[in-house]
């Protein structure tokens, strides 16, 4: 295998390929919380995340979203991409997003449709797929016409290994496994190297 797989988002890390290393506060964890409880921000830190709103599960709204704009700031600040969780929460976010000038934005677990795909690829988003996104088929067309400098792929909290969603990444796509795992690679290493 010449080149390792990216596993942009993961919350069972294996110690095999490359795996993201973030720090951030999710959503579901912003009540009273302060994005300056992140600092300082560790040299191998290289994402904050996974931040971002959640409209179905944590504490209020604004609560959410007071966090998300202390955490977008930061990120604006270092110079580091974020790591977005989006759920039923698509326009509020990328209307936040709009506000700030970041190294990067990765969408993950995206579960949307394809125009809420090119909206956020028109901003210059990254999105990341996983299992649970082949389960839509809204989803599926979106990925489908992700182009491939803008993809990522991830196990998020399941216990799936990453070459499994690799495999059915590259099956959906019509693509080679070693030819998607070659252009992610690229994907992360544009992102990521200049750190």
């Amino acid at each position: 295998m010449p080149y390792p797989e990216v596993n942009i988002h993961t919350h069972r890390p294996t110690g095999r390929g490359i795996e993201l290393r973030t720090a951030g506060i999710h959503p579901w964890d912003a009540a009273g919380a302060c994005a300056a409880e992140l600092l300082p921000i560790g040299a191998e830190v290289q994402a904050i995340g996974e931040i971002g709103l959640d409209a179905v599960r944590g504490p209020a709204a604004d609560e959410q979203l007071r966090v998300l704009r202390e955490q977008l700031a930061l990120a604006e600040r270092l110079g580091l991409p974020v790591v977005l969780h989006c759920v039923r929460t698509f326009e509020p976010l990328m209307r936040e997003l709009a506000a700030y000038t970041l190294p990067g934005v990765i969408f993950h677990g995206f579960i949307g449709s394809p125009r809420q795909a090119q909206r956020a690829l028109d901003a210059g988003c990254f999105l990341s797929f996983g299992l649970r996104s082949f389960r839509s088929p809204r989803t599926v067309a979106a990925l489908r016409a992700t182009p491939e400098d803008r993809l990522f792929c991830e196990t998020d909290d399941g216990p799936e290994p990453i070459g499994a969603v690799y495999a059915r990444m590259a099956a959906l796509r019509g693509a080679e496994p070693e030819a998607l795992r070659l252009r992610l690679w690229e994907n992360y290493e544009r992102l990521f190297a200049k750190q």
